[in-house]
């Protein structure tokens, strides 16, 4: 009896031991919460993934659309204007314009001011001039006395210097730090000389027609370090240009008069020159278009060829552009070439404009109230006429918004079909 009752109690124990028991429901338990855990993160994993998918369909189908408007409002041809602001100016018949620093430098004979795009005086500054001239650069404006003796150095928050000249001035360059470079000539001799912004002499260089030549322009690189000079004379009866560059800096301080480099043009006439950048500068010819690259001594890198007449030469820190004189037909041709000498645009056009000029990638032509736009592309994006006179317009933010100058004031306007 004994025997057979530890029997069956060893059986009841393999049966129903608690320890086992108990390990087992934690163990199922547990992998039971292990599952569930995978389940929601894969849920929250298939939530990222369809928001991101979401996200993505939108930003595309958002630059579907901007790019659908973009090409919707350059690839026509606007004839129209509407004024959408005026700001009234009495006085307006008298001044001439020039855009500048964001906004607009307005000048006369007595006179020089600053207005932002509300129309609004920032500062202004009296002067007598006979004939004013100006030039103007990114941060640097210069206006002066053509055939007179007064310079006036200009930044956005006014005129920051004052220049006396001992001889009529031809021609005047700035550079982005206020230094000023001048043509002065009299009846037999001409001089090229450059002024710091408290009328200082920093270079004065006279020339003649037996010597380096008759300069017929220059230019100034950004900070004032590289100039660049324009000569004309005559060789055995033979027209010959002289593009010619000074550093003032520790390069030049080696060379005589400060000359790092000078190219000549037989049988050419050069009488444009500017800088587009620091390393990159141009001349243009009656017969060419020049690149020159370098900054310490620039040397001629691309010579361009121009078998049309020149009618009108402009550029900004971008593009070179040039309007020719179509031969064989009627019109013009308009060309714009990069910073690398690459011919970007040649687009034929009808009209005579006696300004052309250069807003980002944007040519802006005038002539009274006649005003055609082309765009980079070579889309004419506005042809048609203002309802007054323009004496200055260029573009600002905003769709087909721009401000033109003209006796009526300031008008902000807006091309429409």
């Amino acid at each position: 009896m004994i025997r057979r009752r530890r029997k069956n109690l060893h059986v009841v124990r393999e049966q129903e031991d608690p320890t086992d028991r108990i390990v087992r429901e934690i163990l199922d338990e547990l992998n039971s919460e292990d599952g569930m855990q995978e389940t929601r993160e894969a849920q929250r994993e298939r939530k990222k993934k369809s928001a991101r998918r979401r996200v993505t369909a939108g930003l595309v189908l958002l630059a579907l659309l901007i790019t659908g408007v973009g090409l919707l409002v350059n690839l026509q041809t606007y004839g129209h204007v509407r004024v959408t602001e005026l700001y009234k100016n009495e006085t307006a018949v008298n001044n001439g314009y020039k855009e500048f620093a964001g906004g607009i430098l307005k000048y006369s004979r007595d006179g020089i001011s600053y207005l932002d795009q509300s129309g609004e005086e920032r500062w202004n500054h009296s002067y007598q001039i006979k004939t004013p001239f100006i030039e103007t650069g990114r941060e640097s404006a210069v206006i002066a006395d053509k055939g007179g003796n007064d310079i006036l150095i200009i930044r956005k928050d006014g005129v920051k210097g004052e220049v006396q000249t001992s001889m009529p001035i031809e021609k005047v360059c700035v550079s982005e730090q206020g230094i000023v470079g001048a043509i002065l000539k009299s009846d037999l001799t001409a001089e090229v000389l450059c002024y710091d912004m408290a009328g200082n002499i920093l270079v004065e260089h006279k020339t003649s027609l037996s010597g380096m030549g008759y300069p017929l322009d220059i230019a100034l690189s950004e900070d004032g370090r590289i100039l660049q000079v324009l000569y004309v004379y005559t060789q055995e009866g033979e027209l010959v240009s002289r593009v010619c560059y000074y550093n003032f800096g520790e390069r030049g301080e080696k060379e005589t008069d400060n000359q790092v480099s000078r190219q000549e043009y037989k049988d050419t006439l050069m009488t444009a020159g500017f800088f587009l950048n620091r390393s990159t500068s141009a001349a243009v010819g009656d017969n060419c278009l020049v690149f020159y690259r370098g900054e310490e001594a620039p040397k001629e890198a691309q010579r361009i060829n121009l078998e049309k007449e020149i009618k009108s030469v402009f550029h900004n820190e971008r593009y070179v552009g040039l309007v020719l004189r179509n031969e064989g037909k009627e019109g013009y041709e308009l060309r714009l070439y990069n910073t690398g000498g690459k011919m970007v645009m040649s687009k034929d056009f009808q009209g005579e404009y006696s300004n052309v000029k250069l807003c980002g990638g944007q040519v802006i032509m005038y002539d009274g109230k006649k005003c055609s736009i082309f765009m980079r592309s070579g889309i004419q994006k506005f042809a048609g006429e203002m309802s007054n006179n323009i004496m200055e317009i260029y573009p600002i933010a905003g769709v087909n918004k721009y401000i033109v100058m003209s006796a009526n004031g300031m008008e902000k306007i807006r091309l429409v079909k």
